[in-house]
């Protein structure tokens, strides 16, 4: 009796497993085809206008990295612009970092003003920045971001060309330690498919989202928005920006910009773990339900596959659904690692990090409870040496998102 039940089990199971095969087969297609069709920063073309280009750039207690990024800003080709670096209330050396470079004409030292409650995230840094910020042209990025020499007059070029809003690049993700290495690849194949250029780039679509390392908007749109201020309590403020735009039916486009912006995504294993938290409070707050049937979804994808075919190694020599099972879950991982591997091209890191995919899955579906959990108590969130309490996203964060 116990037998069969099992083999029952082990059909069931063996279903699940194929459909999730399935799956990671329409995930490869749905990138190779992302990618592919994609436009790259610079398919704008040359342009025959060179409008005043402000370079909004917020740092908390970045004094590892700020330093390599303005030097990026101050070398670019393109000669109107001018580089606004906002000191948030930063206890490292950062604003000596930045005062340095402002012996520079382009570059102008900003110190942030205390950040009053209910705002969340680096909104409260952007906004300082654009008050004084004179472009017609807004670009937003990070301080841990590298920029090519040619990554403004590009943008402005892509931006002209398409009569665009808003345009927001993909860049190419670094990472910093063993943990991030591995679970990168993973997380981003589901990146790069929820948040699909072809998705922002078709006007019919709802999607919008903005990478907040480098994005370029027009001052009159940002300002038709509502500025930093309409996104104050989002702790993932770019994502929140992009579906205020998308919704209120700005042109926006995504570019793919791997060979001139490169960004920090994870630095140690706690940035790690709060960012994947990060990642799914707002989600959570928004709607529940979607949040926990997201991480039932990945934990299918991108752990399961690995766990059962471990599972149904001992069993091997069993009933003919225990081969099913076996067959179904070594396709599913196989599949899963290819993923990895693929995008680990795209993201230009080492293929042999997409080997550690069964530890990344494990780790991403881990966080993503974290996040859930989190939220459900109200707790807290730390992101960039801040705690922000969930009841206050919660109150103040979410009138603003459509």
């Amino acid at each position: 009796m116990i037998e069969a039940a099992l083999a029952v089990v082990h059909v069931v199971l063996g279903v699940i497993m194929t459909c999730v095969a399935l799956t990671w087969a329409w995930l490869l297609h749905v990138m190779h085809r992302t990618f592919a069709m994609t436009p790259r920063l610079g398919d704008g073309g040359a342009h025959d206008t060179s409008p005043l280009v402000s370079v909004i750039l917020p740092a908390r207690n970045e004094a590892q990295y700020i330093d390599k990024c303005i030097e990026s800003l101050k070398v670019q080709d393109y000669a109107n612009y001018e580089i606004v670096a906002v000191d948030d209330s930063s206890t490292d050396a950062t604003p000596e970092i930045i005062a340095k470079h402002a012996t520079d004409p382009k570059v102008h030292h900003k110190s942030a003003a205390p950040k009053p409650d209910g705002w969340a995230g680096k909104s409260w840094a952007c906004t300082e920045g654009f008050k004084s910020a004179r472009g017609e042209l807004l670009l937003f990025t990070d301080a841990d971001t590298v920029h090519a020499s040619n990554a403004i007059s590009s943008a402005v070029g892509d931006m002209a060309g398409s009569d665009l809003d808003v345009l927001t690049v993909m860049p190419r993700l670094r990472c910093e330690d063993v943990w991030s290495r591995i679970a990168l690849p993973v997380i981003t194949v589901f990146l790069h498919t929820r948040f699909s250029a072809l998705k922002v780039n078709d006007p019919a679509n709802k999607m919008g989202y903005l990478f907040g390392s480098f994005f370029m908007i027009k001052r009159t749109s940002y300002e038709r928005l509502g500025t930093h201020d309409a996104v104050r309590g989002e702790i993932v403020e770019d994502g929140a920006l992009g579906r205020l735009a998308k919704a209120a039916k700005m042109r926006i486009m995504m570019v793919r910009g791997e060979d001139s912006v490169s960004a920090l995504w994870s630095r140690d294993w706690g940035t790690l773990w709060n960012a994947l938290k990060r990642l799914m409070v707002p989600l959570y707050l928004q709607t529940g339900p979607v949040a926990v049937g997201i991480l039932a979804a990945v934990a299918f994808v991108v752990f399961l596959p690995f766990a059962v075919f471990a599972y149904s190694v001992p069993y091997m020599a069993g009933d003919p659904g225990t081969g099913f099972l076996m067959a179904s879950s070594l396709a599913a991982s196989v599949l899963a690692v290819c993923g990895s591997i693929y995008e680990t091209r795209i993201l230009k890191t080492r293929a042999l990090d997409a080997l550690g995919a069964p530890l990344g899955g494990l780790v991403i579906t881990l966080g993503f409870l974290a996040g859930i959990l989190c939220a459900r108590k109200s707790d807290s969130v730390s992101w960039r040496g801040r705690t922000y309490a969930i009841n206050k996203i919660r109150d103040k964060g979410q009138d603003s998102v459509p």
